[in-house]
């Protein structure tokens, strides 16, 4: 079965998504797209062949479309989610899945009344390959207790409707589901340090900025978000054990040496870095969709992510640690 796909918001992550579809992942077919702007609505749907909609309401209620991707911006998303959630029609969410946990609770609350769980969020980084190696060498116990984690999370540069609450909501959001995801564990306090800023920034921001957090069992995670390095998107993460270390290194795809030393290509945005990731996220949603089931991050995740963010940006404006208050895990997401 060819699980036909409607998207809302095909902006850049939305149009690689399609392109992912249309190339190298089997089983899927965008056979629709909506957007607020017009536009853009003409120039995608004419670009891949699909019908346009003007609201995501039409997408949603479109009877062939069998499953919804959303790839708009944030703030937008809960009312679609739970229309998709209400049409009985499976859908993937980019993250976040709400800005706020307030909103992540309707979500949840409306999935365990239609009685399914049908909302995958995109939290790519649980499929890529070197994450997933950390993690099992983790889980293994081979190398003891975790005590703490160390991540780079760095930008070249982002655009002036950049937000200032955004270095926690829309870039360090993928550390926090990262971290819940290699630990096992929830997220239970954090707080923001705030080191000198950089010069290459928008002056409503604080560039770098370190996020701390801690979890259930005490380890300590630090998140250095820097979002005007000016030379790469520079993805690190280190987890220090009892008896040994496991580093991401995957940057290194090929190293070169020469009159001018040692090097590697550095990757420049999330598409070249996440590129395998965001393959295997996608096939795995279409092929459980198609066969009415659910895998990868749920509602849930989205929810706990969010309450880590919301707390983030209150210790963003404020000195001092923030608790992380989650409601109870329903059964529904156990």
């Amino acid at each position: 079965m060819t699980l036909r796909i409607g998207m809302i918001g095909p902006g850049g992550m939305g149009q690689a998504h399609i392109d992912r579809i249309n190339t190298v992942i089997a089983g899927g077919q965008l056979v629709a797209i909506s957007d607020i702007a017009p536009d853009n609505v003409a120039t995608v749907s004419a670009k891949y062949g699909v019908t346009g909609y003007n609201s995501s309401a039409e997408l949603i209620g479109d009877p062939q479309v069998d499953a919804v991707m959303i790839c708009s911006y944030g703030p937008a998303h809960k009312d679609d989610v739970i229309a998709c959630i209400e049409a009985g029609k499976p859908v993937f969410c980019e993250k976040p899945l709400t800005p706020t946990a307030a909103e992540a609770i309707e979500i949840m609350e409306a999935e365990q009344n239609a009685g399914r769980k049908l909302v995958t969020v995109g939290f790519m980084r649980r499929f890529d390959e070197s994450y997933q190696q950390m993690k099992a060498i983790l889980d293994s116990g081979e190398v003891g207790e975790t005590l703490i984690i160390h991540n780079r999370h760095r930008n070249p540069t982002v655009p002036q409707h950049y937000t200032w609450d955004m270095a926690i909501n829309d870039t360090a959001i993928h550390e926090i589901d990262t971290m819940r995801w290699l630990t096992g564990e929830e997220i239970v306090a954090v707080r923001v340090d705030k080191p000198k800023k950089t010069t290459h920034r928008f002056e409503h921001l604080q560039d770098p900025l370190i996020l701390i957090m801690e979890t259930q069992s005490g380890i300590w995670i630090d998140d250095e978000v820097f979002v005007n390095n000016q030379h790469a998107y520079d993805i690190q993460c280190e987890a220090v054990a009892e008896t040994g270390t496991i580093r991401l290194s995957d940057q290194h795809k090929i190293e070169r040496t020469g009159t001018v030393g040692r090097s590697n290509v550095l990757t420049m945005d999330h598409n070249q870095r996440f590129w395998g990731a965001f393959v295997t996220e996608v096939r795995q949603w279409i092929h459980a969709a198609a066969a009415g089931e659910h895998t990868g991050s749920s509602s849930w995740d989205g929810y706990a992510a969010a309450v880590v963010c919301d707390a983030g940006v209150q210790a963003l404006t404020a000195d001092g640690k923030v608790a992380v208050e989650l409601i109870d895990k329903p059964a529904f997401y156990a």
